[in-house]
């Protein structure tokens, strides 16, 4: 492999994680608790799990630079939405009681190219768990 293709892979990862904590503020900001970040369950990787009250929050973050191919909310097709109602479904049921409501959003971070503007774009109940 190219060391360039490894640099842009790194670069690649660390803008997801800038993104992914953009939206855990935006969600802080909103009166959300982060009570996940990256959980494993059920053999799936969900970026935020948030709570208010007695609902929780399923929060998969996209993040892409503006002018790139697609838009976040593409990538979380069919089979993504699948994967993380299966994940949630795990993660719900290793959790005590008290969760009455949950919830799956979407949270696109956008970025220019030289990464000083962001912009952030939360799709409240951006799909259910009848996928």
């Amino acid at each position: 492999m190219l060391e360039a293709d490894r640099t842009r892979r790194r670069s690649r990862n660390e803008l997801g994680t800038e993104g992914e904590r953009r939206a855990a503020d935006h969600l802080a900001a909103r009166g959300y608790r982060i009570v996940g970040r990256n959980v494993r369950a059920g053999g799936v990787e969900m970026d935020l799990i948030a709570r208010r009250g007695h609902l929780v929050v399923f929060v998969e973050v996209k993040t892409r630079r503006s002018g790139g191919p697609g838009t976040g909310e593409d990538a979380v097709d069919a089979r993504k939405r699948l994967r993380l109602v299966r994940g949630a479904a795990a993660w719900m049921h290793e959790q005590p009681r008290g969760i009455r409501r949950a919830r799956f959003d979407v949270i696109v971070c956008e970025c220019s190219r030289d990464e000083r503007d962001w912009r952030l774009r939360h799709l409240e109940g951006a799909f259910d768990a009848n996928v």
